[in-house]
């Protein structure tokens, strides 16, 4: 199903369906920071790196980390999950920064964040270690299956909702109770 004119999915959430048969995924919710012809990139914004919050991350870079919250860091996929992103609100932008369809912007430079240990980063970020990728056309493929379901890229859905609710307030936001869903796909 989709929720856009758009044949490509940028400034969107991925959500995982019941039983999408891939344990790295399980209620996954990805935003999609990059969808065109050439392939995807998403990253996972539903589950947490157990026991690695961001002060680790910035301590490990021999970033201070006075007056920072210790937030926890986001698991953003399995594709390279040393590689660090910021997700973050379009209020700053510095090398390397991708606009994601006006919604929000991604940074995966160190630049990022020493701004926001400097406190004078984006407002609003998450931080994230690895990324979901699709090669071109697979995920266009993926989505006429039964596995992914998108919905819009609400700002409140990236920042406000609580990391453990955010895939049920995804299916929620469309009026659907993920808990009803069927966990395969049929056919005609």
């Amino acid at each position: 199903m989709s929720v856009s004119a758009s044949p490509f999915l940028t400034g969107q959430f991925l959500l995982a369906m019941p039983g999408i048969g891939d344990p790295r995924f399980e209620q996954a919710v990805i935003a999609m920071c990059v969808h065109d012809a050439d392939g995807a990139l998403g990253i996972g914004i539903g589950a947490l790196v157990e026991g690695l919050t961001f002060h680790d991350v910035l301590e490990q870079l021999d970033i201070p980390t006075d007056g920072v919250p210790a937030v926890p860091v986001h698991f953003g996929g399995p594709v390279e999950p040393r590689r660090g992103f910021v997700v973050h609100s379009a209020d700053w932008s510095g090398q390397d920064t991708v606009d994601v369809a006006g919604r929000w912007a991604l940074s995966s430079t160190v630049d990022v964040l020493r701004a926001i240990a400097e406190g004078r980063g984006p407002s609003r970020w998450i931080v994230a270690l690895g990324y979901a990728g699709w090669s071109a056309g697979q995920l266009d493929e993926e989505m006429t299956r039964h596995g992914w379901f998108n919905v819009d890229g609400d700002e409140a859905l990236l920042f406000d909702a609580d990391v453990n609710a955010r895939w049920l307030t995804g299916f929620a936001s469309v009026g659907i109770d993920p808990l009803l869903l069927s966990t395969s796909a049929g056919n005609a």
